[in-house]
């Protein structure tokens, strides 16, 4: 542990959200210090602590691309990470929520760059009316965590295409993200410099405004335990997908025994409950079909494991599993 201090800054250069996200909740609980951070994460999609996770990202798109989906701790809004994004957390003491205040330094450092930012709405930064920063909070052991995101130069077509979701599938309470038209930072640099430059000028910037503050990198001991914390909590179905609220997931499909639609109920991302309709035919009874899935988690795998060992094409002549599991997801 580092010995008290104004503000200790990190540049955490590890790229695996699993493991950022991870050490956002290890530094918050396990210091006294009062910490800046600057990250990135690989392509992912963060979701908000009280969000559905299925209900958030565009599945298909998500497996295609190898993308990953973590959830935070805080709430708010699904965000699309990738290497050209850079993300900030400040931890401060004491109950300090405060979105414009916690944004401030970096507005200033935007501003500096020449780049005419400002606060808008609730907790986002925008440019010319887009965003380029959203921001969440959360108080947890008598400290406050805030962090966002930095549109520098991510890849705009995949963050439109990781976050589209159809909303007719899903019907449940959760939070829901708003979509809003999104601008990247290095358009309106007057000179040109990779995101690593932009990093490092970032924090170079905000350690300035603190007079006391130093640089600290994470030690062996660390990141042992945030390696911990990221295998038991951060890289878990139970966290990304089990904790999703419960929920409602409808979807209708052709195929060559004829449509089949699906209408599932479920809490905690388990399946509480399934009906199958459709103008198929069948020489077993729809319901015992059913029972297969009750109390499975709605994880593709699981289902892909389940479907091995039905004759799916007794309960829905001409139907398949592949059907049946793209139908369930």
């Amino acid at each position: 542990m580092p010995k008290n201090s104004e503000m200790l800054c990190i540049y955490n250069v590890e790229t695996n959200p699993y493991f950022n996200l991870a050490a956002e909740e290890y530094v918050m609980k396990n210091f006294k210090d009062e910490f800046f951070m600057l990250w990135r994460n690989e392509p992912s999609i963060i979701i908000g602590k009280f969000q559905n996770a299925l209900a958030e990202i565009n599945t298909d798109f998500v497996l295609e691309h190898n993308i990953f989906v973590v959830r935070r701790m805080t709430g708010g809004g699904a965000v699309f990470h990738d290497l050209g994004n850079l993300n900030f957390t400040f931890i401060r003491n004491g109950n300090v929520t405060d979105f414009r205040g916690f944004t401030q330094p970096i507005l200033e450092a935007l501003r500096s760059l020449g780049v005419p930012a400002c606060f808008q709405g609730r907790n986002d930064l925008t440019v010319d009316g887009m965003k380029i920063s959203g921001n969440a909070e959360c108080v947890n052991s008598g400290r406050t965590l805030h962090h966002g995101t930095l549109l520098f130069s991510a890849k705009m077509d995949y963050l439109a295409e990781a976050l589209k979701v159809n909303p007719l599938k899903f019907q449940d309470k959760a939070v829901k993200s708003v979509r809003k038209r999104v601008t990247n930072i290095a358009d309106y640099l007057s000179k040109p410099m990779p995101v690593t430059d932009f990093a490092e000028y970032i924090l170079k910037f905000v350690g300035e405004l603190y007079p006391d503050s130093e640089k600290y990198t994470f030690n062996k001991y660390d990141i042992a335990a945030i390696r911990k914390l990221q295998k038991d909590k951060y890289e878990t179905w139970d966290w990304n997908y089990g904790n999703s609220p419960a929920y409602t997931f409808t979807k209708m499909a052709r195929t060559q025994g004829g449509t089949v639609e699906v209408c599932v109920n479920l809490v905690k991302s388990h399946i509480e409950s399934i009906k199958f309709f459709g103008d198929f035919f069948a020489q077993k009874e729809i319901d015992e079909f059913e029972a297969f899935f009750y109390g499975v988690p709605h994880k593709k795998d699981e289902i892909e494991n389940l479907l091995k060992n039905v004759e799916v094409g007794e309960y829905m002549l001409n139907v398949t599993a592949e059907d049946i599991l793209n139908l369930l997801f």
